[in-house]
């Protein structure tokens, strides 16, 4: 445990100089508010949270954490993003793959400068494609390697931009009663 205190707080103190935060791999399961109070003087542009057991973002990181323009949550146990994060008016970049998500997060639709979403490896079913159709800035998401229902499919195949990722469905086990 007191390797994981002083890796964190050595990454901080790194995150002073350059403005990038690499929290990743440092069994978190949330975001300690030592970090908050390290960063404080601190404009970071960056932060990487990948690889721990984090559940969910508190609310404040948005206020905390206003400039960041890229986010890195994947690799973690979430399933949900606070509304608070459309506050992150400078964020063109976000990685949720790898978590617990089972639809996109509504909140990534208001991000006023969100240009990559990065969504794969979760257990998304459903997306709200009128949404996505009006995000102000999305580019592209990214949704391979979701188990998207076949209407969403279809209606995400449909949408021109933003440009949306998808792999090839898989057939599930009880779908193929040829066996």
């Amino acid at each position: 445990m007191a390797n994981a205190v002083t890796r964190v707080v050595l990454r901080c103190q790194d995150a002073a100089d350059t403005g990038a935060l690499d929290l990743s791999e440092c069994q978190l399961v949330q975001v300690p508010d030592a970090v908050y109070h390290l960063m404080r003087h601190t404009a970071l542009t960056t932060c990487n949270l990948s690889g721990n057991v984090i559940t969910k973002l508190p609310p404040k990181f948005a206020v905390k954490f206003s400039l960041i323009t890229e986010l890195n949550v994947s690799h973690n146990q979430m399933s949900k993003l606070p509304d608070e994060l459309c506050d992150l008016a400078e964020l063109h970049s976000l990685d949720i793959s790898h978590n617990a998500f089972i639809t996109l997060p509504r909140v990534a639709f208001k991000m006023p400068k969100l240009a990559n979403l990065t969504a794969n490896h979760n257990r998304i079913i459903e997306v709200e494609v009128e949404r996505l159709r009006e995000a102000p800035s999305l580019v592209e998401v990214d949704l391979t390697d979701n188990p998207v229902l076949p209407e969403v499919r279809d209606a995400l195949k449909a949408v021109e931009a933003p440009r949306v990722l998808l792999s090839e469905r898989q057939k599930e086990d009880w779908e193929d009663l040829t066996v």
